[in-house]
């Protein structure tokens, strides 16, 4: 391998490339969008990689861009994914290329990821003579809340990365936060995220008047006793080192003081760390929501509505990508989480299929403490650019890490 496609080799071209990395991110903030269609986007992206000879294919139902490098001898091949949406936010950072779209902000750094992918696959571009294999390059519409991921393998994202070549033998993705020192990276081998799936239930009584909760089936009590079922629930059906959260974010009843409602409705989420877990707290759920209602001679209506899966890393995708970031920044600047995250990610629907490893990029901007800096999701979070060039580098070195060993 020559130096330049050594790690440090790698590190280096990407920070020379950094000027064009911030260009494109920056150009993606000012203008984000949400959901599955994100044709501005999609557009950026073609026009960044459009010279590097990829032949990029764009998606039907959603916006997405699927582009691969075939090395100039055959192999392996490997995956790499960026996300591209944003969250439905307004923007209170004050920086000066803030969004210019009302209501829309990339307040969880998929404009990042864009520019990371991009820039890696104009490194490995440059070194086509040297790859044995193919890489592809995901670039995903929909992953707040809108399943892009399982949309684009649903359209033939594996099938189509295999035509030619060999099926996808690794996935490897990359997430900024604000809650990791810059140039950090941070993975764990096993569950990395959560499943995450939407509670829903109706408590329906019967309405009267306040003064004669007698006459009437009082719906809030009963819901507050299934809030408070749940919780037990977690801590004593869930097993400490399986654990799960459930977590009802708000509860909605009634129209003003003096009237019992006839409906009182909990919104809320669970989450968990494996399947069995996921599969075996959905009807306890509703075994508790419908028992408690009955006891008190109402009903109650659960509505599970299915989120992301669990996002499992595969034990040997994980090593393999910390010792590449090891190389990289150091192995002082890999932190081998003790525990998984309970947000969830669609990744995850990848890694259901294909065996591979997602990290958390540290980005929490100079000056700033990880602990109290404003995070993902926040109106007010910044990153730290000088972290993309770590981001191009390590999406470029564990692809070119992992064609070798496959090799």
């Amino acid at each position: 391998m020559t130096n330049e496609l050594t790690p440090s080799g790698l590190l280096d071209r990407a920070r020379t490339l950094l000027p064009e990395t911030i260009a494109l991110r920056r150009a993606l903030h000012r203008h984000p969008e949400v959901g599955l269609r994100l044709p501005r986007t999609q557009q950026a992206v073609l026009d960044a990689i459009g010279d590097l000879g990829l032949a990029p294919r764009t998606g039907t139902s959603v916006s997405s861009v699927v582009a691969l490098l075939d090395g100039a001898r055959p192999g392996p091949t490997v995956l790499l994914r960026g996300d591209m949406d944003a969250l439905p936010l307004d923007e209170d950072t004050g920086l000066d290329f803030a969004s210019e779209v009302d209501g829309v902000m990339h307040a969880c750094g998929h404009d990042t990821h864009v520019a990371m992918l991009a820039g890696a696959a104009r490194l490995l571009a440059a070194c086509r003579q040297d790859v044995a294999g193919r890489v592809v390059f995901m670039f995903q519409p929909g992953e707040e809340g809108y399943h892009g991921a399982r949309f684009m393998l649903d359209e033939g994202l594996l099938e189509h990365a295999a035509s030619g070549a060999g099926p996808v033998g690794g996935a490897y993705a990359l997430h900024v936060s604000t809650q990791y020192p810059a140039g950090t990276l941070n993975l764990r081998a096993g569950p990395m995220m959560a499943s995450g799936d939407r509670l829903e239930i109706t408590v329906r009584g019967r309405s009267g008047h306040a003064s004669a909760p007698y006459r009437a089936l009082d719906p809030v009590p009963i819901a507050c006793e299934i809030v408070q079922a749940l919780q037990t629930l977690i801590t004593r059906r869930v097993s400490v080192f399986d654990p799960a959260v459930i977590t009802i974010g708000r509860i909605a009843a009634g129209t003003t003081h003096n009237i019992i409602p006839e409906t009182a409705e909990l919104l809320g989420t669970m989450r968990t760390l494996s399947e069995h877990n996921r599969e075996a707290l959905r009807g306890q759920v509703v075994r508790i929501a419908e028992g408690i209602a009955a006891a008190h001679g109402a009903t109650a209506e659960v509505e599970i509505r299915p989120g992301y899966p669990v996002t499992v890393n595969d034990d040997a995708a994980a090593e393999l990508l910390g010792g590449v970031a090891a190389e990289l920044v150091g192995s002082d600047r890999v932190n081998f989480l003790p525990d998984p995250v309970m947000g969830s990610e669609d990744f995850s629907y990848v890694l259901q299929r294909v065996p591979g490893a997602m990290a958390f990029l540290g980005a929490c901007p100079p000056g700033a403490d990880p602990e109290v800096a404003p995070t993902n999701h926040s109106r007010q979070v910044v990153f730290d650019e000088d972290a993309l060039a770590v981001g191009v580098a390590t999406y470029a070195a564990v692809a070119l890490r992992h064609l070798a060993r496959q090799t």
